[in-house]
């Protein structure tokens, strides 16, 4: 008995999460598990100049951040160990500033419950056509003044997880570290982990990471990947229609204007290349 006894201690200290990523959870990792060897890294905590709110770090460092690229299958291992362990990966790239040296301005995830979707969506849409010249309309036709609120969910093509896997191993190639947030859900490491990538459209990331929350109800969009202004999701239920894509092309379009502005032209060319595909690329300007 007293054998059996300390093999089940020594298994449980085996898998308990590693010392250097508990401090990322209020009551330092409690039952969590992780079942992959984690590579070297460190926490990161917020540079207290970055902070919107003092009060936002928490007391705690934001993720954890590897100091060696990471590949497409750690990111798979890890995605899969979520259930249990708590940790949401993200390849993280332009490694070296903001994310090693914490320029983010971290939120807590609880936050995210305070927006709404179709609310945000409405606002954006009401102030930029309070300012745009009336030749600038016809970028958001068929809709034009009149926001058309959230898409109609899509059918599912695939595996949510396979597909952030599938696109994690592509991006994975181009050499990016991985980053750890303590959330629930993906979308709300973009609350956790401090990103300002959006910083010139808008000022709080919390209203994102509500969109995207409801992009992975809807569409089974998974967060992969961030960098200093630009974000990567991968998609398992994407618009498969015109009719479709054109709507989710708005939401695009309130999320981030400049993929649209500065890249396709307006909404009916963006929404072309939506049909079918399952990545969502976005930058901000």
């Amino acid at each position: 008995m007293i054998g059996a006894g300390t093999v089940e201690m020594d298994e449980c200290e085996r898998r308990r999460l590693p010392a250097a990523v508990r401090p990322l959870f209020r009551d330092g990792g409690g039952a969590r598990t992780l079942s992959v060897e984690l590579p070297a890294g460190a926490v990161v905590w917020p540079d207290p100049t970055y902070l919107r709110f003092p009060s936002a770090a928490r007391g705690r460092p934001a993720f954890w951040l590897s100091e060696a690229p990471a590949t497409g299958a750690l990111y798979a291992r890890l995605r899969a160990d979520h259930p249990h362990s708590g940790l949401w990966p993200v390849l993280l790239e332009e490694s070296v500033q903001p994310w090693s040296v914490g320029q983010i301005a971290p939120d807590a995830a609880e936050e995210v419950d305070n927006y709404s979707v179709g609310a945000f969506m409405e606002e954006v849409w009401a102030d930029w056509i309070a300012r745009a010249a009336e030749d600038q309309i016809e970028i958001l036709d068929p809709f034009g003044p009149h926001c058309p609120g959230p898409a109609e969910p899509g059918e599912p093509r695939a595996d949510p997880g396979a597909v952030a896997d599938w696109y994690a191993a592509t991006l994975a190639e181009q050499g990016m570290p991985v980053g750890l947030a303590a959330v629930d859900r993906g979308a709300d490491a973009l609350a956790v982990m401090g990103w300002q990538g959006a910083l010139h459209h808008n000022e709080w990331n919390v209203p994102l990471a509500a969109v995207v929350r409801s992009w992975e109800d809807r569409f089974g969009a998974r967060l992969v990947c961030m960098g200093f202004n630009t974000m990567e999701l991968s998609v398992a239920a994407p618009p498969m229609t015109a009719q479709h894509a054109v709507h989710v092309a708005a939401e695009h379009w309130a999320f981030c204007p400049d993929a649209i502005i500065q890249g396709a032209g307006t909404l009916l060319d963006y929404a072309e290349q939506l049909c079918g595909r399952h990545t969502w690329s976005f930058w901000w300007d």
